[in-house]
């Protein structure tokens, strides 16, 4: 008989909530726990010598990235020690076919058609510098991109080689990961939309007893993400050093602005190819693992999560619950350098059951804003309870402006491109926008569209160019786009 005492022994212990976090912000561990936070030691390891990864020569780059993810979903604690040979040069050239080449240029000013010209030869130096291990990544260039509040989001522009590397890394960490994501996380991961993530919402408000929202978001999360702790998390499944030193590399690479270097010691740049799976592993280990496996197993009612990238909104039945979670989601996200945005964050009384208890008194339930829409409680047709959810103000607003000032610039066009432009404007947005619920908003938006478009034409020249009954029948000649529900939010 195998000794499972010592076995057990070895394998990780799940932190309990109320021991996850000290009142100041640090975590406490018990003997042992801090290297098994991770759930590193415990797991098998897979090797190139010991393991057939792909047992057939001359397989392609997809087959292979399909086996490893198969092998990381059958094997749940297998620990991949030798992939990152994947990145070889039919991978890259792959990789180069599927790249945008309409994107921005970095520092080095070169595009997809200038870096294919001589496509042999760049693949043949790129890869004998990643064999050599003597490829660094070129800074970044960073641009301010205007937010809603006014403020500015910084966008990294890498160059396109680095991009290349990126993109290859990407699908390696996407394939080792991805089977081991949660179903609630839906940001930047295949076959998952916001859509799929309001259907979910709605379903836990609506089936499940829901009376309390912690709707969340977290402060400049790309910018903060910590170097470290994203290493380490990546080193839980992926023990490969050229892999991580790909990682390492990537991250610290450092951005110019206005002609200046500056290093990066932490963040992970809004831009960058695989950013995005780099910021889901950092979610699934902050925050996902955490309240999956430690905290709703320690409640006494339901609890739930759903989580778009830096957004996540959480469901609780009992108010006592929902309090100290967020409490101890403040500890946890300080450790591990991250920050709630208080303005965005709040903790309301929503559901079926909040409902009926703030009309008892005379008050309307709260609403609550995510991916765009402001959901809140109202009733069916037959008197049953319903959360329905319509367009964001901020984002409505901010929409009009915009289409406002896109048909401003393009006003002295011939009438018929403008429509043209404006109905795929319209549709583009009908099919965000246009769910179960939010005709009314999308309507709306139709109207302003056309009120927009009646004020630039009447100012192409010094005389009016239309009246609006004659604008009207414009309109019945060359009609915008009408507006249509695309998305069910029970499909």
């Amino acid at each position: 008989m195998p000794d499972n005492s010592r076995r057990r022994a070895n394998e990780p212990q799940a932190v309990g909530w109320p021991h996850s976090t000290d009142e100041g912000g640090q975590c406490r561990w018990r003997e042992g726990e801090r290297e098994l936070f991770l759930a590193v030691l415990p797991y098998k390891v897979i090797s190139r010598g010991k393991h057939c990864l792909y047992s057939e020569i001359g397989v392609t780059v997809e087959t292979k990235l399909e086996r490893i993810s198969q092998l990381s979903t059958e094997n749940p604690k297998m620990v991949f020690t030798s992939i990152g040979h994947l990145i070889n040069k039919e991978l890259l050239t792959d990789c180069h076919k599927e790249m945008d080449g309409d994107k921005a240029v970095g520092i080095d000013g070169v595009t997809k058609d200038e870096y294919g010209r001589n496509l042999e030869k760049n693949l043949d130096r790129l890869v004998e510098r990643l064999r050599k291990k003597s490829y660094k990544p070129q800074p970044a260039k960073r641009v301010e991109i205007p937010k809603d509040n006014g403020k500015t989001r910084p966008l990294s522009i890498y160059c396109y080689e680095d991009k290349l590397v990126q993109e290859a890394l990407r699908r390696i960490l996407e394939a080792v990961f991805e089977p081991h994501f949660y179903d609630e996380m839906m940001g930047f991961r295949p076959n998952r939309s916001c859509h799929k993530a309001l259907r979910k919402l709605n379903v836990m408000i609506e089936k499940r007893t829901t009376s309390y929202v912690l709707d969340a978001d977290i402060k400049g999360f790309f910018d903060h993400i910590d170097h470290e702790w994203a290493v380490r998390f990546i080193e839980s499944r992926i023990k490969d050093p050229n892999i991580t030193r790909l990682v390492r590399r990537m991250l610290k690479a450092g951005i110019m602005e206005d002609f200046q270097y500056e290093e990066t010691e932490e963040g992970c740049g809004q831009g960058s190819v695989c950013s995005p799976i780099i910021a889901n592993i950092y979610m699934h280990y902050v925050l996902l693992w955490w309240f999956k496996e430690t905290v709703q197993p320690s409640l006494r009612g339901f609890a739930g999560i759903v989580v778009y990238a830096d957004d996540f909104v959480c469901c609780f039945q009992n108010k006592d619950e929902a309090e100290m979670f967020y409490e101890r989601l403040k500890h946890r996200m300080n450790h591990f350098g991250l920050e709630l945005e208080e303005n965005k964050s709040r903790l309301i009384e929503f559901g079926r059951f909040a409902d009926v208890q703030r009309r008892k008194v005379g008050k309307k339930p709260d609403t609550f804003t995510f991916l765009g829409f402001t959901h809140y409680c109202s009733k069916s047709r037959n008197g049953k309870f319903r959360v329905k959810r319509t367009t964001s103000r901020k984002k409505f607003a901010k929409k009009c402006k915009e289409v406002h000032r896109q048909i401003a610039e393009m006003r002295t066009q011939p009438v018929a491109e403008i429509i043209k432009k404006l109905n795929q404007i319209l549709v583009g947005y009908y099919h965000y926008y246009g769910i179960t619920d939010n005709f009314r908003a999308i309507r709306n938006f139709r109207y302003r569209v056309s009120r927009s478009l009646f004020f630039w034409l009447n100012r192409r020249s010094q005389k009016k160019s239309y009246t609006w009954d004659a604008f009207i029948m414009m309109l019945k000649e060359k009609p915008l786009a009408e507006p249509k529900i695309y998305v069910s939010i029970y499909g």
